[in-house]
């Protein structure tokens, strides 16, 4: 499976992350995160690979993300509730998401890039 890069364009991050794999020759498949918003069965599958608490899907410093007051919420939802409200609106998820159908990376860190996609 090739590389997909779920991604908001206007992003910065996932600009940084876009140029990295194509410095890198690494083909991708970018898909917008808003127009194209994963299933809570595709978030799911990517979560349970990436190995890291639910939690870090959320888009923390995202305006819909405080405007719901998730800060003050999420620990008292389900993991199945947390998943559903994650499908509902691609803004809450935090970005970008790099995935090959097994290693995943959360988020643009030049290191862990290096380490999962060279």
């Amino acid at each position: 499976m090739a590389v997909k890069l779920i991604q908001y364009p206007r992003c910065t991050t996932c600009k940084k992350a876009e140029k990295w794999l194509k410095d890198n020759e690494i083909e991708y498949e970018a898909i917008h995160i808003v127009e194209q918003t994963p299933s809570k069965e595709e978030l799911k599958e990517i979560w349970e690979k990436s190995e890291l608490p639910l939690k870090k899907f959320f888009n923390t410093s995202g305006m819909k993300y405080k405007e719901l007051g998730l800060k003050d919420k999420l620990s008292s939802m389900s993991e199945e509730e947390q998943l559903e409200l994650l499908a509902s609106d691609g803004m809450l998820i935090k970005r970008p998401i790099v995935t090959d159908g097994e290693k995943v990376t959360l988020g643009f860190k030049e290191t862990d890039f290096t380490e999962s996609w060279k």
